[in-house]
């Protein structure tokens, strides 16, 4: 409920006066009864001195009233001189509350401005829309309003950064049948970490953009999936952990999502947080990407016919040889381990990282690189 603002405020020092000459007080009797310089109530009055607390009390004590009734005299006056010129300050909090502004300005990818009007520009040309009511979307062929409305500000920054990149890359027509056959050599890949650096490369050829943006804090993404139209997918990461399980794991578990399709018909991005952790309310879609990426990092009739032999004796030359055998490098053995067996500190030092094999080759921002 709003605040009644009266038409006109008085200072108070003409209610001030109104109570002096009401008992017929002088403005030095008023000083000796406060037991204050005479000078004080003289500029009170005047206007010149604001009504402090302690004046506050002084006055109510003398003329039977309340402290904060003087109080609110002085605040309501001090509020009636301050002029706001335009709605500065309102517009600029509802930016910050529709946007990460700070995280977005800091990485550079809206331009500061001392303009609120310039800054509203600068981000409705970021996110693509008319104005700062509108509400964004991913593609150009998006009719339903609430396709972004479970997206929170900072995971739809980063959903137009990794955008934006996307739709720079010229790659060829994508094919379903292109990515499986790319996906098979992809799997080839697997048993040295600076073989990520092929990634890129690869998955272009099959049509498919693939997109490296450092995460926003606070937003816990891993990945996401979605398409500029209707043959254009994306695969955006952000290598949040830089482990060369969990990069094999998103990777696969994202491009699941473009061999299902998912969130291409209702045109909206299939966002990842916290990819492979098991709960029960997971929906199918999830559950099927969860299951491709584990299968891919170590086949799961192969990891099962391991565990039923060697458990509880998971040594490290055992999981060494397994990995061996299969053809995969150990740190996607000790992934999926660790899930299964719930020891996250099983064997960790095979979880190599793979961050700075792969970045040289894709196009990123964030990390200290940043593409224009």
């Amino acid at each position: 409920m709003n605040a009644r603002v009266p038409a006109e405020v008085f200072p108070p020092g003409e209610f001030l006066r109104e109570e002096l000459e009401a008992r017929d007080w002088s403005q030095q009797e008023l000083a000796d009864i406060l037991d204050r310089p005479p000078r004080l109530v003289s500029e009170l009055i005047a206007g010149k001195r604001a009504i402090t607390p302690e004046t506050a009390k002084g006055l109510a004590e003398a003329f039977g009233t309340s402290p904060e009734y003087w109080m609110s005299l002085e605040s309501q006056y001090q509020l009636s001189k301050v002029t706001v010129p335009n709605d500065k300050v309102a517009r600029k909090a509802r930016l910050y509350t529709q946007f990460p502004v700070r995280e977005m300005l800091r990485r550079g990818w809206v331009r500061a401005s001392e303009s609120i009007e310039v800054l509203e520009q600068r981000f409705c040309e970021f996110f693509e829309i008319a104005d700062v009511t509108a509400t964004p979307q991913l593609s150009h062929a998006a009719k339903k309003t609430h396709a972004m409305a479970d997206t929170t500000p900072l995971q739809l920054a980063w959903l137009f950064r990794v955008r934006a990149i996307a739709i720079q890359q010229v790659v060829p027509t994508y094919s379903k049948a292109k990515l499986l056959s790319a996906i098979e050599k992809l799997r080839a890949l697997t048993l040295a970490p600076e073989e990520v650096r092929n990634v890129p490369g690869i998955l272009a050829e099959a049509g498919v953009r693939l997109v490296l943006v450092e995460s926003l804090a606070g937003s816990k993404m891993d990945g996401a999936c979605f398409w500029l139209d209707s043959n254009k997918p994306v695969v955006g990461m952000t290598l949040r952990f830089d482990r060369i399980d969990n990069f094999w794991f998103v990777l696969r578990h994202e491009l699941e999502h473009v061999l299902r399709e998912d969130g291409k018909a209702e045109n909206r991005a299939v966002i990842d947080t916290d990819v492979g952790h098991s709960k029960a309310d997971l929906p199918e879609c999830e559950r099927l990407a969860n299951a491709a990426g584990a299968d891919f990092c170590v086949p799961k009739a192969e990891l099962d016919d391991f565990v039923a032999r060697v458990q509880p004796y998971f040594s490290e030359e055992r999981v060494l040889r397994f990995a061996q055998r299969i053809q995969v490098h150990p740190g996607l053995v000790v992934g999926q381990l660790q899930r299964r067996l719930d020891r996250h500190d099983f064997l960790r030092k095979h979880q190599v990282k793979v961050r700075a094999f792969v970045l040289p080759s894709a196009d990123v921002d964030g990390w200290g690189s940043f593409t224009e």
